[in-house]
């Protein structure tokens, strides 16, 4: 039996738990939302400021 068949054979101790990943997801969506919030008017215009350079420098 592989190594996979036996831990889920077994039933890992984390069985239930949420995985560390959706966490990390979870979080950096939230921070984007923060920041998107917080600083959205004056990222847009750096970046409008960006492409406005590029197109007429």
């Amino acid at each position: 039996m592989g190594r996979v068949q036996r831990r889920v054979a077994a039933g890992g101790s984390d069985r239930g738990d949420v995985p560390g990943w959706v966490l990390v997801t979870l979080m950096t969506a939230g921070l984007v939302t923060a920041l998107w919030i917080i600083a959205g008017d004056a990222l847009g215009r750096v970046f409008e400021d960006a492409i406005n350079s590029v197109k007429a420098p």
